[in-house]
């Protein structure tokens, strides 16, 4: 729920479920030319990776409690939620806006940098069929998630507010900075060989 999560709901509040839908869209479209620019440049880097791989899950970890942490204290304002534009926008504008706010945020490439690196995704050991495969998953996810978020705002419109959104931050954030210790703590265990 970062801020392309708060314009998905913002759309969703004042433009309906298929404008936020779009917004969703356009960022999904985003993360995957992200992730087929690590995924590529990964593939040539694999035995790198595993050589270094405690110290890229220490990083990692760290990385993601930082991004937890501005979760956690990011806080929305009432004009980014609910902030009217009178004129009206196409579905085009809506899954182009969705596209460029996520591909010029820098925390993106980090954070799928940092789960490819965790998860040692695409590997050598991958046939071509296991990465396309690969790749139309976290497509599908990124779509499942983004229809989920527009289909939950759009049934609760009338009771979603600032503080919801801001709960919702904070547990996302939370969950985060959780699995980000298990990295951590695994990283450090691999590397002391503990």
């Amino acid at each position: 729920m970062g801020p392309i999560g708060v314009l998905v709901i913002q759309r969703t509040m004042e433009k309906g479920r298929k404008s936020g839908l779009y917004t969703g869209v356009g960022a999904a479209v985003s993360d995957l030319l992200y992730c087929l620019l690590v995924g590529f440049g990964l593939a040539f880097i694999t035995d790198f990776i595993k050589k270094y791989k405690a110290l890229f899950q220490i990083g990692g970890g760290v990385m993601l409690i930082l991004f937890a942490l501005f979760m956690i204290l990011h806080t929305p304002t009432s004009h980014n939620l609910h902030h009217q534009d009178a004129k009206k926008i196409s579905f085009t504008h809506d899954a182009l806006t969705g596209f460029v706010l996520t591909f010029l945020n820098p925390l993106i490439i980090f954070f799928i940098f940092t789960l490819f690196t965790l998860i040692v995704f695409p590997s050598a050991d991958y046939k071509f069929y296991h990465i396309i495969l690969g790749y139309l998953f976290i497509v599908a996810g990124a779509l499942l998630w983004w229809f989920g978020i527009t289909y939950l705002v759009d049934k609760l419109r009338s009771r979603f507010n600032i503080r919801t959104v801001s709960i919702i931050n904070k547990v996302l954030g939370g969950i985060i900075m959780l699995v980000a210790v298990v990295y951590i703590v695994i990283g450090l265990k691999d590397y002391f060989h503990l």
